[in-house]
C-alpha cells in the first residue's frame, strides 16, 4: 500500500464522486431537458412544476447536512470550514444574473447541466457547451481590457 494516508487519497477522489453523483442527480430529475426546464420556467403558460419538487428536496438535504455539519469542529478533508463572506451587490452582479436567467431561460440550459447532457451526447449541448466557453472567454477579455483601462484612468493625475 502507498505511504499516503486515507485522507489525502479521499481528497483526490471525493471530487469525482461528488461530481458523478451530481451528474447523476441532474440526470434523473430532467435538469438535462431543455424541454422540461424551458417548461418549468413557462409559469404563465403550460408550467411543469415539478423541477420545483427537485428543488424543494435539495434544499431539504442541504438544510439537515447543514446543520450536522454545523457542530463539526471541522471538515473531514480540510483544516477548517470555508464559509463565504458577504459582498455588496453591485452593477456587475446584477448584470451577471441577468445574463445568467436569459440565458438560461432561451436555452433550458445552465452550466452544470449543460456539461452533462454534453456528456450524453445531446445535440443542443453540444451547441451549448461551445459557446458558453466562447462567452466565457470573451467575458475575461472584455473584463481585463476594461478594468485596465479603469485603472489606468485612476492613475492618471487629475488637472
Amino acid at each position: 500500500m502507498s505511504g499516503r494516508p486515507v485522507e489525502a487519497r479521499a481528497a483526490r477522489w471525493l471530487p469525482l464522486v461528488y461530481g458523478l453523483l451530481f451528474a447523476l442527480g441532474l440526470a434523473v430529475s430532467g435538469m438535462v431537458q431543455p424541454e422540461k426546464v424551458i417548461a418549468f420556467l413557462d409559469v404563465l403558460g403550460d408550467w411543469d412544476a415539478s423541477l420545483a419538487f427537485v428543488m424543494v428536496g435539495a434544499i431539504g438535504v442541504y438544510a439537515v447536512a447543514w446543520r450536522r455539519l454545523g457542530r463539526w469542529p471541522r471538515p473531514l478533508l480540510a483544516p477548517r470550514f470555508s464559509h463565504p463572506s458577504p459582498t455588496r451587490v453591485d452593477g456587475r452582479l446584477i448584470a451577471g444574473a441577468v445574463l445568467f436567467g436569459v440565458g438560461w431561460g432561451l436555452s433550458g440550459f445552465c452550466p452544470g447541466p449543460a456539461v452533462v447532457a454534453l456528456g450524453a451526447a445531446t445535440r443542443a449541448a453540444a451547441w451549448f457547451v461551445p459557446a458558453m466557453l466562447a462567452g466565457m472567454w470573451l467575458h475575461d477579455r472584455a473584463w481585463r481590457a476594461l478594468r485596465v483601462t479603469h485603472d489606468e484612468r485612476r492613475n492618471q493625475p487629475r488637472r
